[in-house]
C-alpha cells in the first residue's frame, strides 16, 4: 500500500488540521508516513500545502515526484488547480467549489470549475454549505477529507478515531460536529464522484 497526497488551500483554511488527521490515522494503522508543508504565507491568506506520503513500508522522501501523486485534496478550487501537474493519470481531485478571493485577478469561477472538470476522476463540492448545514462552517477542511476519506487507503473508523485523539481537549460537541462533517463528506463523494 502506497498513496501520496497534496493537501492545497489558502492560510486558514484548515490544510494542516488534515495533514493532522490523516497523519495520526496512518500511524494509528501502523503505517510509514513523511510529511513536508509550506505555510509561510499562511497569516495573510497564501498559499498552504502538504506532501504526505504514506506506506506500509519505510518512505524515503517527503518529495512526491511530478505527475505521481494519487490524489490532491484542496480546500480551494484554485489552489487545486495549481497542483495538477503533480496528478497522476488516474489520480483523484477533491475540492471545494467555494473560491477563497484573494487576488484582483482571480479567474471567473465558473473557468476553474471547467478545468476542474476535464480531471477524469474528481469530487467537487460546497464543503462551507455542508458543514454550515451542520452546525459550523469551520468544519470545511473535514468534509474535504471526508469526500476524500474512499482514496486514501485508510479505514474510515481509524479516521474517526484520528479526530477523537485530536480534537478531544475541544470538548465532544466539537468532536461529534468534526465526526459528522467526515461522514458527509464520504457520502457527497458516494453520491457524486465523477470517475
Amino acid at each position: 500500500m502506497k498513496r501520496d497526497i497534496i493537501l492545497a488551500g489558502v492560510g486558514g483554511q484548515g490544510i494542516l488540521s488534515i495533514a493532522a488527521i490523516i497523519g495520526t490515522a496512518a500511524l494509528d494503522m501502523g503505517l510509514h508516513l513523511k510529511q513536508s508543508e509550506v505555510h509561510g504565507m499562511a497569516q495573510r491568506g497564501g498559499d498552504v500545502s502538504s506532501n504526505l506520503r504514506i506506506a506500509d513500508k519505510e518512505v524515503a522522501s517527503d518529495l512526491i515526484p511530478r505527475g505521481k501523486a494519487d490524489i490532491v485534496i484542496s480546500v480551494e478550487p484554485m489552489e487545486g488547480l495549481r497542483y495538477l501537474p503533480m496528478l497522476s493519470a488516474d489520480g483523484w481531485l477533491i475540492t471545494n467549489s467555494k473560491p477563497y478571493v484573494n487576488i484582483p485577478n482571480y479567474p471567473e469561477i465558473e473557468s476553474v470549475y471547467s478545468e476542474v472538470a476535464k480531471v477524469h476522476r474528481h469530487v467537487i463540492l460546497d464543503a462551507e454549505k455542508i458543514a454550515k448545514d451542520l452546525g459550523s462552517s469551520r468544519a470545511a477542511n473535514v468534509v474535504i477529507l471526508g469526500a476524500a476519506s474512499d482514496h486514501l487507503g485508510i479505514a474510515f473508523e481509524t479516521f474517526e478515531k484520528a479526530i477523537r485523539t485530536i480534537f478531544h481537549k475541544k470538548g465532544n460537541a466539537i468532536v461529534e460536529l468534526n465526526i459528522n462533517a467526515l461522514k458527509a463528506g464520504r457520502d457527497f463523494a458516494a453520491k457524486n464522484s465523477i470517475l
